[in-house]
């Protein structure tokens, strides 16, 4: 039976960072690499929260990205 084993876990913030000219916001990601694998999403959302509060534009999306090595 195959075996998933997590291999590495990064996020993706996305930012508002204004309006184009048909009125739909424009979104900014920035990832952080190398998140602890055992941080539950929880954590993740206090460490976005945190690291968004260094940016000057409104947090819109937190994204957990997990890779697995199947074995």
């Amino acid at each position: 039976m195959a075996q998933a084993m997590l291999k590495d876990s990064s996020i993706r913030l996305l930012f508002e960072t204004g309006m184009d000219e048909k009125g739909e916001p424009i979104f900014k990601g920035k990832t952080y690499n190398n998140v602890k694998k055992e941080a539950t999403p929880d954590q993740v959302q206090q460490a976005a929260q945190a690291l968004a509060g260094l940016c000057g534009y409104p947090l819109s999306v937190v994204e957990r990205t997990d890779n697995f090595d199947i074995i």
